[in-house]
């Protein structure tokens, strides 16, 4: 009964009895509505409401997420799992006037051995901080430094840039030299 009652309220308005004239007391607009949006909505103040992006969130100001090419890519079981198999990466960086390496835990991102020409202790015992023999005493003191952390595989990616061989190939052969196992993933 009380539905009926409200419903009929809903649908007519309800009319109080103020003097000669009947007043409404209870209005319901009746707009039209679309997808829970009023048609006329009041313009915003910068009057960008034409421009806005596909799914009518932002203004067109704001920088767009970029969307996958394709959003139902299957992520293999490798892809997923690697990072736990082969936890630790060789990263080996060489400029013009110095060596470095380091050994990182792809999970943590922790860097678990680190060495580099730049250092005080091996500066002073090179003759020269950039050569191919600063790069194999480099790989030794990365491979001593990963043995104490309990490291012994790694595997290593060279850069796009990078080409294996020369200097490069001196650290990471100097690395297997001396007892690290390093797996090299060549395109």
């Amino acid at each position: 009964m009380l539905k009926q009652v409200f419903g009929k309220v809903w649908n007519k308005g309800a009319y109080g009895y103020g003097g000669s004239r009947m007043r409404p007391c209870f209005y319901v607009p009746t707009s039209a509505f679309h997808n829970a949006q009023i048609h006329r909505a009041p313009r915003s103040f910068f009057g960008v409401e034409d421009f806005v992006d596909d799914n009518n969130s932002r203004p067109y100001t704001y920088q767009k997420e970029k969307k996958s090419k394709n959003p139902q890519k299957h992520v293999s079981f490798k892809q997923r799992t690697i990072a736990y198999l082969e936890p630790f990466t060789l990263d080996v960086f060489i400029s013009k006037r110095f060596v470095s390496a380091s050994v990182t835990h792809r999970v943590t991102c922790k860097q678990v051995a680190v060495a580099g020409t730049n250092s005080k202790d091996i500066k002073a015992a090179l003759k020269s901080r950039c050569d191919i023999p600063a790069c194999i005493a480099i790989g030794q003191i990365l491979a001593d430094r990963a043995r104490e952390a309990d490291v012994y595989t790694a595997s290593y990616t060279p850069r796009d840039r990078d080409k294996f061989e020369g200097k490069i190939r001196a650290v990471v052969q100097s690395l297997i030299d001396s007892g690290i196992d390093v797996k090299i993933y060549l395109d």
